[in-house]
C-alpha cells in the first residue's frame, strides 16, 4: 500500500503546481493584484478558458505611465 502511495503522490504533486501555476507566477512576479488571480485561478481555474486568462493575468506586465503637466507660466 505505501507503494501505491509513493508513485501516486509525485502525480498530485505535480497535478497541483500545475494547477495553481498562475498564482504561483503571480506571487513570484510579485503582482499586486496576486489576491484576484488566486480567487480566479481557484474558482474557475478547472475550466480551461479560467486557467489560461489567470495565466496571461499573472504574466502581464504593470505598466505605469506617468504624465507630467506642462509648467504654465
Amino acid at each position: 500500500m505505501h507503494v501505491f502511495g509513493f508513485f501516486l503522490f509525485p502525480v498530485f504533486g505535480f497535478g497541483f503546481i500545475f494547477y495553481f501555476l498562475p498564482s504561483i507566477v503571480a506571487l513570484v512576479r510579485e503582482r499586486h493584484d496576486k489576491l484576484s488571480i488566486f480567487l480566479l485561478n481557484l474558482f474557475l481555474g478547472w475550466s480551461l478558458i479560467g486557467w489560461i486568462v489567470a495565466l496571461v493575468w499573472a504574466c502581464k506586465n504593470d505598466r505605469i505611465v506617468y504624465i507630467q503637466n506642462p509648467q504654465r507660466y
